[in-house]
């Protein structure tokens, strides 16, 4: 969004949000760049004679608050984009999460339900290792080149209620413990759902993750979120025949991974670099 407004010459501090809690949205930027165009003379005006002063017409009120409606022509407006603006590139696998669930269930008996560990931040983590591993992923494809990002701040896929989606970021994901981390991301997803994010929280992620939960498809196709160059996608965990160490067939659980990337910053081998990476880390889950 700030990109955008960038590349638009609006002002931020002049444009009304229409997002959760009067959050500003790429649609917001650009409808503020239409509105001034419009409004530029195209020749001097005559000027009228001196008179009494008229009457400022009133300022319509901010729009506060979620509004379906908005929030849809905002997702439009950058996915359009991004599938406009970005050669994407997919990879896909699936991971093995027998490990990774046997140490959620270990470390879960000795936590209150309050404090238990879910499976999501043990991707989050994961990806956000991996992003170390592999930081060509991990940043904004700006005035025809790569930009580092700052610090591995992953944004998270966050269906509301109401309708509609928003993918605020969690800062330094990669040196959150992952106590600290669930902590984090149930703060940014109750807030995600109450209206409470900040617009920093919705601008500087420097990658995104979708994650379809329990009841989501088993696999998913993600699009980035420009100026972002890559997305991350997990799908259900599910069990499926696999074959083990030994040769055996066995029931197992197992993800579907999947990276949708920008070509001009990376090509399949770096992807699946990532990958890869992400994978090795959800078989120790005890270092991460």
């Amino acid at each position: 969004m700030r990109q955008r407004a960038l590349e638009l010459g609006v002002p931020l501090d002049r444009i009304h949000g229409t997002g959760p809690d009067g959050a500003i949205t790429v649609a917001d930027v650009e409808a503020a760049a239409r509105g001034a165009a419009a409004e530029a003379p195209s020749a001097p005006a005559m000027r009228a004679p001196a008179g009494p002063p008229a009457a400022e017409p009133a300022k319509p009120a901010p729009r506060r608050g979620f509004d379906p409606a908005e929030m849809r022509k905002a997702i439009a407006a950058a996915m359009s984009r991004s599938k406009r603006e970005i050669p994407h590139y997919y990879l896909a696998s699936t991971v093995a999460m027998r490990r990774a669930l046997a140490f959620l269930e270990a470390t879960n008996r000795e936590r209150p339900p309050p404090e238990r560990l879910l499976p999501a931040v043990l991707l989050l983590k994961a990806t956000a290792l991996a992003l170390r591993e592999v930081p060509q992923l991990n940043g904004f494809w700006i005035d025809g080149g790569f930009r580092p990002g700052p610090g591995i701040h992953l944004g998270w896929a966050v269906a509301l209620r109401g309708g509609g989606l928003v993918a605020p970021a969690i800062h330094d994901v990669d040196k959150l413990a992952l106590p600290e981390l669930m902590a984090a991301l149930r703060d940014l997803v109750g807030r995600a759902r109450s209206g409470g994010l900040k617009s920093s929280e919705l601008a500087d992620a420097t990658l995104t993750i979708t994650s379809l939960g329990e009841r989501g498809a088993e696999s998913v196709l993600p699009v980035i979120y420009p100026p972002q160059v890559a997305m991350v996608g997990f799908g259900a965990i599910v069990t499926r025949p696999w074959v083990d160490e030994a040769g055996g067939l066995v029931a197992r659980p197992v993800v579907g991974l999947s990276l949708a990337a920008d070509h001009r910053a990376s090509d399949g081998h770096l992807g699946s670099r990532l990958l890869a990476a992400i994978d090795d880390h959800l078989q120790r889950p005890e270092t991460l």
